[in-house]
């Protein structure tokens, strides 16, 4: 007489039946009884004799096979082939069966565990939020480090880096080295960088994956103060009166007599120690304004900035030795989201009045183009968020370029 468990094999370990017990052993993973039936559709003849010899009867006609669980537990256990039925056959034939349920909560608490410190930072971030949920739904962290055990050390170091951020004024490398160990540890290229430019982008309020460019990249660091290099961060000007003490001083009076811009770079600004005397120093967002000021007025034209979209590390060195100086500011930009968060760093960081940057401005231009994004709170004008949301209107600083230059004249 065959041993039961050469009667096993015979009945249910061969390719016929293999179909049946892959069906049985997935149902066991997933913590599903093992009742009910199976079908296979386009059932061979092979398969279908290979039932009939299981469960001893004829297994119907037409092209699929249908195999009710319960009849097959029951003829392994009344023939002493499994005394523990179809479950028995299953882990004996094919080996223990992996519980699903328990890996997948295994596996949710272990990538729940890597991301805690960053979810811990991002608790107390608000405006990392959609951030967050972003990583969730694109799945980049589990495509860039792979496991949770990889993941954690990298997130662990993102949330260094975030904790650290807005940091104006402060080199790439140097972030890098005092929050990672690793001066080279944000470059390009590398997980950590990736994450933490993103992170940058909704910081600044820009979209989240960004440009690729070396340029944009720049931009992205630099709305959070952090700049690549000392010569790359850049600040237009016109109209400063500089000094005749230092040689960025002697820069800009040289610049205002001639009434030409004048271009300065992070290393003059952080070489530079004293403070720039000014009274009122407007500030706008589009070169072209400045490039219109100097075409009209020269070296009558009255101080003016240009933060050149995200204020660069040059540009907030250059307004923080104006302030210092004793200088007030009147800020205007573009009427869309963009230039709402710019405007809003600005104020965070400096005060500043509207130069025309307020509801009743807003209003009184007319402009084709819609306002897309999402609303950002104006704390200068309360009212102009709510007044922007509802219009639905962009307005560039070029639509009222005019206005602008009357200002600076008078």
């Amino acid at each position: 007489m065959n041993a039961p468990g050469e009667r096993l094999r015979r009945l249910l370990g061969g390719d016929d039946t293999a179909w049946l017990l892959d069906r049985a052993r997935r149902r066991m993973e997933q913590g599903r009884p093992l009742t009910g039936t199976v079908t296979l559709s386009a059932a061979t003849p092979a398969q279908r004799r290979a039932i009939e010899v299981l469960l001893g009867r004829r297994a119907g006609a037409g092209a699929s096979l249908s195999v009710s669980l319960e009849d097959v537990d029951r003829v392994l256990r009344a023939g002493g082939v499994a005394e523990g039925g179809l479950p028995e056959a299953v882990v004996r034939l094919g080996g223990p069966v992996r519980d699903l349920a328990s890996e997948t909560a295994a596996l949710a608490a272990a990538w729940n565990d890597a991301f805690a410190r960053l979810d811990a930072l991002v608790a107390g971030r608000p405006e990392l939020a959609g951030w967050r949920a972003w990583l969730e739904s694109t799945g980049l962290v589990r495509r860039l480090a792979g496991t949770a055990a990889e993941a954690r050390p990298l997130l662990g170091a993102l949330a260094a880096v975030l904790a650290r951020l807005p940091s104006p004024g402060l080199p790439l490398g140097r972030l890098a080295a005092e929050t990672c160990g690793d001066a080279h540890a944000l470059d390009e290229g590398r997980p950590l960088a990736t994450l933490a430019l993103s992170a940058a982008r909704a910081l600044s309020g820009l979209p989240y994956a960004g440009e690729g460019g070396a340029d944009a990249r720049r931009a992205a660091w630099a709305a959070v103060g952090v700049h690549l290099d000392d010569l790359s961060s850049l600040v237009l000007c016109l109209g400063l009166p500089g000094d005749d003490r230092t040689p960025t001083g002697r820069i800009l009076r040289a610049a205002q007599a001639a009434g030409e811009p004048c271009v300065l770079t992070l290393r003059q600004l952080r070489r530079h120690e004293t403070p720039f005397a000014a009274d009122l120093v407007r500030v706008c967002e589009n070169p072209v304004v400045v490039a219109a000021a100097a075409d009209e007025l020269g070296s009558s034209c009255p101080p003016l900035v240009c933060g050149g979209g995200r204020p660069s590390a040059a540009v907030w060195r250059l307004l923080d030795l104006l302030a210092a100086g004793g200088a007030t500011f009147a800020y205007h930009g573009d009427f869309d989201w963009g230039g709402v968060a710019i405007a809003t760093a600005l104020h965070e960081r400096l005060g500043f009045r509207p130069w025309r940057f307020d509801t009743a401005a807003y209003q009184a231009v007319s402009s084709p183009a819609r306002l897309t994004g999402r609303p950002s709170p104006t704390p200068w004008d309360p009212g102009l968020s709510a007044t922007m949301a509802a219009r639905g209107v962009r307005v560039e600083e070029e639509l009222v370029l005019a206005d602008l230059i009357a200002d600076l004249t008078g």
